[in-house]
């Protein structure tokens, strides 16, 4: 039987990265599809196509031939919406069957977090494609905790006692390659991908501090506050709404969300933030 023509998008980053990096070492063709080809990782069995999500002329070139694409979700945005919907028609148009995407757990229409109602809408736009799909609906990554400390070392939001299950990006990685891999078994499935246990920001902070050694606290601030100390950024609207919806979402219990999705398609139990923290 001959293996489909597996597609890779954002292989300069950390979750497709190592998907990239799994595929080569199994021995897999693959192409890699991204905006500068010299920021491309260099894997045995790897070609790479340059493309833009934004251009979808490039991207139906970079994606014929392919069958099963991993479509990372673009860079946060203004226009991200019009770069994920150009880029489906695009995988449409090049004759992709199936699509593993990454969206965002709890993705809804009217979810907290704002960058998750993109998720929503994009996860509608690859059903309206006509292309077998699988959704990995992430929960926030393990990884970036420690780096939502200032500074100064206290993370500030509105976020309360509310708990999350935050998951680690080769945990992610590892169900992105299990559904290329065997596109038919995952076909039509949604998975909610958390982490081993859901902590509030006091526990998350004492973690860090008890592994890290650095000072670390959290400060519950209102959502008044949340704005004001996160102004001097002078960040566009849409990205202070995401910035603060990231712990107004936690605090509304939205991603106090823990399930054995990992495990089940991997076959191994996610990693804990301790676990992450300790390995440096």
């Amino acid at each position: 039987m001959t293996t489909p023509l597996l597609g890779v998008t954002g292989s300069t980053g950390a979750v497709g990265g190592r998907v990239a990096r799994d595929l080569a070492d199994r021995g897999l063709a693959q192409r890699l599809v991204v905006r500068d080809a010299s920021r491309a990782p260099r894997l045995d069995g790897a070609e790479v196509a340059t493309a833009s999500y934004r251009d979808g002329d490039s991207m139906r070139a970079a994606l014929d031939g392919v069958e099963v694409l991993l479509f990372v979700s673009a860079s946060e945005s203004a226009d991200r919406m019009t770069e994920h919907a150009t880029a489906v028609r695009a995988a449409a148009e090049a004759g992709v069957r199936h699509v593993v995407y990454t969206s965002f757990l709890g993705a809804s229409a009217d979810c907290t977090f704002t960058l998750g109602r993109d998720h929503w809408a994009t996860e509608g736009l690859i059903r309206e494609s006509g292309m077998a799909h699988t959704f990995l609906r992430d929960s926030l990554y393990l990884d970036f905790l420690p780096l939502m400390a200032g500074e100064d070392g206290v993370i500030r939001g509105p976020a309360g006692d509310g708990r999350l299950g935050a998951v680690a990006r080769e945990d992610v990685a590892r169900v992105a390659t299990a559904a290329l891999l065997d596109p038919a078994a995952h076909a039509g499935r949604t998975y909610d991908l958390t982490g081993p246990e859901a902590l509030s920001f006091t526990e998350i902070a004492a973690t860090i501090a008890d592994v890290t050694g650095r000072d670390v606290t959290f400060h519950d601030e209102t959502v008044e506050e949340a704005y004001a100390s996160r102004a001097p950024y002078d960040a566009p609207g849409w990205q202070l709404d995401a910035w603060v919806s990231t712990y107004t979402a936690v605090h509304a219990g939205e991603l106090d969300v823990v399930t054995d999705h990992v495990e089940q398609v991997t076959g191994r139990a996610p990693t804990s933030l301790r676990d992450l923290l300790s390995r440096g």
